[in-house]
């Protein structure tokens, strides 16, 4: 019998996840996974924790929502806890798999852990096979090599549109043969080291984990309420639910993937019309495709302070006292400070409130821009190491910026995106 695992990362759903289909179609049966990798619950070399509350409740709601799914269609999901190199190994061992199934990664360490799994299967013929579950576009559909793909969006964006096109998002399997798998157990908050946190009754949004919530999400944005209609006019709002579409969560641990997205925005543009703002949702996602492989590429160099930027531009210094200000929200700077205090409680933030925070922590403080990044980590519920560290460069001048200074005006910027005061009169108030 051929066995197989499918070890399930920030790919948590069933609809268009390549990996899960691909050891259907080559296994007789398969056993779905999910590690709790000690290392993400660790604290990173700036001192904060990888995983922070927020995000680990998200994470625990997904779990139990792919669970159930993957029980509907015969199968379920088994937990494990510690290093993945050497849980991966001990299961396969223990049921005899001849192949492992998992999504294809591209930053430094996922794919250092991702060369270890490797490593250890070999040890005892068990083999790795991986597939690029994350994008729009394959990788092989790029109408360049990965080593010429341009250091400049519009570039990239230009010849996507010429040259590639996107394929559709693939069909959840309708059946999973699987040995019998007990109930669920998740780890708690305790056992993985991370306080259980209560979220501000002031967050913008409930976030809830898991696949059906992201369906459900996109289906109230698109099709009950037709919010994507004015998406490009409403998306640098501060306060609310509907602003945004809010899918940055459900995205970055894999729960809808961004070719299904785009698939149900071609089908709102039929039933609707297509404008400006079903066109910017489309752009960001390509922005979102567009750090992943510029990841992929340069690999290590983003987590350096000189970032891709081969040129001395003069680089800042930390200096814990005053990052300490930026970062519990006591700069005196009431825009940056209601910003950091939503996310400090909540696990989230605004687009617009992400760039200004990031800009002042650069800019106007002159300090080293890891720290914010590595900050953000810890605390966002939608962390995705290549949308941040992404961001995060290019804010700092040394990422996918043509420009040499993004600085931002920030007491304009309060101004004309938060004029009569709501939003920063909400996060100072103490409640």
């Amino acid at each position: 019998m051929k066995r197989s695992i499918v070890w399930f990362k920030t790919d948590l759903r069933l609809h268009d996840n390549e990996t899960l289909v691909q050891a259907i179609a080559k296994s007789d049966e398969i056993i779905p996974v999910y590690c709790f990798d000690v290392g993400l619950f660790s604290r990173n070399a700036f001192g904060f924790k990888k995983t922070g509350s927020f995000r680990t409740q998200f994470l625990l709601e997904s779990l139990i929502d792919l669970d159930k799914n993957l029980r509907l269609l015969g199968s379920g999901l088994i937990i494990l806890k510690g290093k993945p190199e050497v849980e991966i190994a001990v299961l396969a061992k223990k049921y005899e798999v001849k192949k492992v199934f998992s999504k294809k990664e591209v930053a430094h360490e996922e794919i250092t852990l991702q060369s270890l799994v490797e490593k250890e299967l070999w040890k005892q013929n068990c083999y790795l096979e991986t597939y690029s579950t994350g994008t729009l576009y394959y990788a092989q559909d790029l109408p360049f090599a990965l080593k010429d793909i341009p250091d400049i969006f519009t570039k990239f964006k230009k010849r996507l549109k010429q040259d590639s096109e996107i394929k559709n998002a693939i069909d959840k399997p309708l059946k999973i043969n699987s040995l019998t798998i007990e109930p669920m157990v998740l780890p708690s908050f305790e056992e993985l080291g991370v306080p259980k946190l209560k979220i501000d009754k002031r967050a913008a949004i409930s976030f809830i984990g898991g696949e059906s919530e992201a369906w459900k999400r996109l289906n109230y944005y698109f099709f009950e309420t037709k919010f994507l209609s004015q998406y490009k006019e409403t998306r640098n709002g501060l306060i609310g639910s509907d602003y945004s579409t809010k899918f940055s969560a459900w995205l970055a641990l894999g729960c809808i993937s961004a070719r299904s997205i785009y698939s149900e925005i071609k089908k709102y543009e039929k039933e609707n019309t297509a404008n400006d703002s079903t066109y910017w949702l489309i752009f960001e996602l390509l922005w979102r495709d567009y750090f992943r492989f510029m990841m992929k590429k340069h690999q290590h160099k983003y987590f350096l302070q000189n970032g891709i930027n081969p040129l001395d531009i003069g680089l800042n210094t930390h200096n814990s006292n005053l990052f300490e200000t930026w970062q519990n929200g006591k700069t005196g700077v009431d825009f940056i400070d209601a910003n950091m205090n939503e996310l400090k409680l909540t696990g989230f933030m605004s687009n617009r409130g992400r760039q200004n925070v990031a800009s002042y922590l650069c800019n106007n403080l002159k300090l080293d821009w890891r720290y914010g990044a590595a900050y953000f980590e810890e605390q966002l519920i939608d962390y995705d190491v290549c949308s941040n560290w992404g961001n995060w460069a290019y804010l700092a001048g040394v990422g996918n910026d043509p420009r040499a200074n993004r600085e931002f005006n920030i007491e304009k910027q309060a101004n004309d995106y938060d004029k009569n005061r709501k939003y920063r009169n909400l996060w100072l108030s103490k409640i």
